[in-house]
């Protein structure tokens, strides 16, 4: 079964609540429909139902009526949710007034109704920027139990079997944190192992801290922030197999990791790939997916403590469809 099939299948397997807020963006409502024709997810839309109903019908849409449609401006609870993101932003600055003004923010809105228990995770960015998918999150949701930084994992499906799982790396960071050190390199490294279990269905993540240098080949205070970010990540999370610095090659290939790290159980067999900043992470998964012709899936957000996912602006129908899956697989891990 293809990654993207089995992430699908689990998803459906035990659906959960996913928040679409811009439910006013063809793309979006299109693969709501979808997921709701096909029980991927339990779809909640945020705005006016008899408006969200009637651009459904226009575009010809036959499930939405099957979704949860809450209106800020009718919903029982919206004086509800006002008060909690008071309580959680009064230390800022927040009043009474201002919430009661931001919860009809449907970004807002949608991360109110995760935090109170009623849904599972987010994905908006179809039209949306980045730091407004973002900034809703970290104010409401918060950051995971000890990470306080944000990064993205991209899953590549790559046409070497040889590698990784099958031709499946998880990598990160791609896509939020540009210059990490070693502590928030340790919490990406734990936390694209746990994406790696979560949506990839990795049984076994294998994590490899890359580096110009395999084992002290090279000196530099680079290299040292690898070190310690890996000795970081083991007390962090202590059952992960994780070893470092190690070059890609090393990493990958069975022969070279032999060579330049015997006795290590991760080089020559890393499924997970952690960049030591977002630059190389960036160029790397380009290259990857355009010289070597794989399929790049996502970037994830991984460090919030329920899933918030954030689209591209040029994202297609069935890149929002596959999104829905994947927070659905993370909201099952994150419970």
């Amino acid at each position: 079964m293809a990654l993207i099939d089995s992430i699908i299948a689990r998803a459906k397997s035990n659906k959960q609540r996913i928040v679409l807020p811009e439910s006013f963006e063809e793309r979006t409502i299109t693969a709501a429909d979808r997921a709701l024709a096909d029980e991927l997810a339990d779809i909640i839309l945020i705005g006016n139902k008899e408006k969200i109903l009637a651009y459904a019908e226009e575009l010809g849409l036959k499930n939405i009526d099957k979704a949860t449609i809450i209106d800020p401006e009718t919903s029982e609870k919206t004086a509800e949710y006002a008060n909690l993101l008071y309580e959680l932003r009064k230390n800022k600055g927040m009043t009474p007034e201002k919430a009661a003004q931001q919860v009809m923010n449907p970004l807002y809105f949608g991360c109110l109704i995760i935090k109170s228990g009623d849904a599972d995770g987010q994905i908006s960015g179809a039209l949306s920027t980045t730091g407004d998918t973002l900034r809703p999150a970290l104010q409401i949701i918060k950051c995971a139990p000890g990470i306080t930084c944000v990064s993205g994992a991209m899953l590549m499906i790559t046409q070497t079997p040889q590698y990784g799982e099958n031709g499946v790396l998880v990598i990160g960071d791609v896509a939020v944190t540009p210059a990490p050190d070693a502590a928030q390199l340790a919490q990406i490294a734990v936390c694209t192992a746990q994406t790696a279990k979560s949506v990839a269905g990795f049984e076994d993540p294998r994590v490899a801290m890359l580096s110009f240098s395999t084992k002290g080949s090279a000196k530099h205070e680079v290299v040292d922030k690898v070190l310690e970010a890996t000795a970081l990540a083991k007390e962090l999370a202590p059952e992960l197999k994780i070893d470092g610095e190690l070059q890609a090659d090393a990493a990958l290939v069975p022969s070279v990791g032999a060579k330049k790290a015997p006795g290590s159980e991760i080089a020559g067999k890393a499924n997970v790939l952690v960049f030591p900043n977002l630059e190389v992470g960036n160029i790397s998964y380009k290259l990857i997916q355009r010289l070597g012709n794989a399929d790049a899936i996502g970037p994830i957000l991984q460090g919030i403590a329920r899933p918030v996912n954030d689209l591209s602006r040029g994202c297609s129908v069935d890149d929002v469809y596959k999104m829905i899956a994947i927070t659905a697989c993370q909201a099952m891990d994150a419970k």
